[in-house]
């Protein structure tokens, strides 16, 4: 529900990325979210009657109140409490332009694959040996994802396979080695000339021959070097169905890749930042994106090309037909990019959740084993986690200095968890004025005085509040608060302190109208808290400024006693 709404109110504001919506606010843009929500309200009733599609219109779900956050609370705790939820630095689908990780489950959305035109290419990797049978010898590689290239860290063969040494055709008195049947492959494939068909090869090599063996890397970036960077070591999951039977290992970018440069130790450090931008310091690319919104950028991919035909490391481009991910909201590429997420361990269930799928009657029968059947089936634990503004906020909190982990499964167990205040409030509410007696709105004009009525009440109020020993006195700086406080202050002797965050709603739509007429345009709380008039506010916003004042409070007294002289509104947030 969350994410396709985020995404459709950045596109009436015009946004591109996250940080359109950071400079925006996350507070109202999550209020634009809300409006989002009902706007086809109407709309969508009538369509599901006529679908004779069955719902309860007057009980429904709303994703964004608290009593379905706090059920989906009580599943999250659940999860941990059954030793399901945990958290790890894994391979995920990104979406760049969102800025968030996809689950499997959204890779299977019916459009989420697609047919595209890629630009393929083979890189040579320069061997660095004083063996004389690798003089002037590459190993050469195959990718569909250039912008991999500068993160590379390792090569990889399969420990099975055998590998020719053969004449590089375009560069004399050089030679490439490749695994021995994709050679013949890339021969009927035209990546080699026909001519090389009835070639001999200069060497035949096994596995072992190239493990181990250093090569020089493509871009010279300091921070993944290592004594283990840059070397071939196996892996079995290299196959000579595509490619050369070598592979270019990027450890961040691929599930096999990162698996790899685990269990051999190699630096995990990222070349491409979670916007799908190179960093900054990587020669000639740096700042550039890897995809655009709609296609794999081919500016970049040029300049990649470029550098590395410059360096005679390019050996050919070759366009790749195939299936690649999009994401299913703004049909971006998606990346494999490795992020620290939330996990649920489906697969310590996965055979339980199989056998009682067996036991629903599904209709229609074939998704039974088809479509979420086969979900059931995949090796992958759930990728729990987004990294989005509109949502369910995830309960967990983890200690900086121990990693204690806590997990909330209520609203009232989460403020029972909460520090209580060492400061003792008294909060007070204006005497009458003329704005109660005409039943009038006050956006903040202040021509709005105390009744003499009201003074006498206040009066009477402040000599009570003797006894409690006021530290301090805040209030409203709207014209009937500040005449409240002035005679509060005189008996407490105390100083005030204005603050405009006490100040009363503002409706400056309503402004000197009577409050039927507020009250005719946002019949219900609901719509008082959800929508704004024109420029002014919702209850929503003033809760906001009002949490924000008292946040401060916290945050600069202790043990004081404080009164805080306010309007109806500001008083019951």
């Amino acid at each position: 529900h969350g994410l396709p709404v985020e995404l459709e109110v950045e596109k009436k504001l015009g946004f591109k990325s996250k940080l359109d919506i950071l400079n925006y606010g996350v507070a109202e843009f999550n209020q634009k979210c809300k409006e989002s929500v009902w706007e086809y309200k109407k709309e969508w009733e009538d369509l599901t009657e006529r679908m004779g599609f069955w719902l309860d219109f007057k009980n429904a779900y709303i994703t964004y109140e608290t009593n379905y956050i706090e059920s989906l609370w009580w599943i999250i705790k659940e999860f941990y409490k059954k030793g399901l939820l945990y958290e790890g630095y894994r391979i995920v689908p990104w979406c760049v332009r969102c800025g968030t990780a996809l689950s499997s489950h959204e890779l299977g959305q019916p459009d989420a694959y697609k047919t595209v035109l890629d630009n393929s290419v083979y890189i040579r990797f320069k061997i660095k040996s004083e063996d004389k049978k690798f003089e002037n010898t590459s190993l050469l590689s195959w990718t569909t994802t250039p912008w991999t290239l500068p993160g590379n860290i390792a090569l990889a063969v399969n420990s099975n396979h055998k590998f020719v040494k053969i004449p590089d055709p375009d560069l004399k008195n050089n030679f490439l080695i490749l695994e021995e049947q994709s050679f013949k492959r890339l021969i009927e494939q035209k990546v080699f000339p026909l001519n090389f068909k009835n070639l001999k090869p200069e060497l035949i090599l096994k596995a072992k021959d190239l493990i181990g063996l250093n090569y020089e890397s493509l871009f010279n970036i300091e921070f993944l070097k290592s004594d283990k960077s840059y070397k071939v070591y196996e892996a079995d999951f290299v196959s000579q169905e595509e490619g050369t039977g070598i592979v270019h290992t990027a450890v961040m970018y691929g599930e096999d890749d990162y698996k790899l440069g685990q269990k051999i130790g190699l630096p995990q450090k990222h070349t491409v930042d979670e916007n799908g931008k190179f960093i900054e310091d990587i020669a000639d690319v740096g700042g550039l994106e890897i995809i655009s919104e709609k296609q794999k950028n081919q500016e970049t991919e040029k300049k990649i090309f470029d550098y590395l035909s410059t360096k005679g490391n390019l050996f050919k481009i070759i366009p790749y037909e195939h299936e690649y991910p999009h994401c299913w909201r703004c049909k971006t590429p998606v990346i494999y990019y490795a992020r620290n997420s939330w996990f649920v361990a489906v697969n310590k269930v996965r055979q339980k959740l199989i056998q009682n799928n067996q036991k629903i009657n599904w209709i229609p029968s074939h998704i039974k084993n088809g479509r979420f059947g086969q979900w059931l089936k995949e090796k992958k634990d759930w990728n729990f986690s987004r990294e989005r503004f509109w949502g369910t906020p995830l309960p967990v909190w983890k200690c900086k200095n121990c990693k204690n982990k806590e997990v909330i499964g209520s609203i009232k167990e989460l403020t029972s968890h909460l520090e209580k205040s060492k400061n003792k409030y008294f909060v007070m509410r204006h005497g009458e004025s003329e704005t109660q007696i005409k039943r009038i709105i006050d956006a903040g004009q202040g021509k709005y005085h105390l009744t003499t009525l009201g003074k006498d009440m206040v009066l009477r109020q402040a000599k009570k509040l003797l006894k409690e020993k006021i530290d301090l006195i805040f209030s409203s700086d709207i014209l009937r608060c500040k005449e409240t406080a002035e005679i509060v202050s005189k008996v407490l002797g105390k100083e005030i302190i204005f603050d405009e965050r006490l100040r009363e709603i503002n409706l400056p739509t309503f402004s000197d109208m009577h409050i039927k007429s507020y009250h005719e345009a946002f019949p219900t709380y609901e719509s008082r808290f959800e929508k704004r008039p024109p420029n002014g506010e919702s209850l929503r916003d003033v809760r906001a400024r009002v949490w924000l004042f008292l946040s401060d409070l916290e945050k600069k007294y202790e043990n004081k006693n404080i009164l805080i002289i306010s309007h109806e509104y500001p008083i019951w947030m």
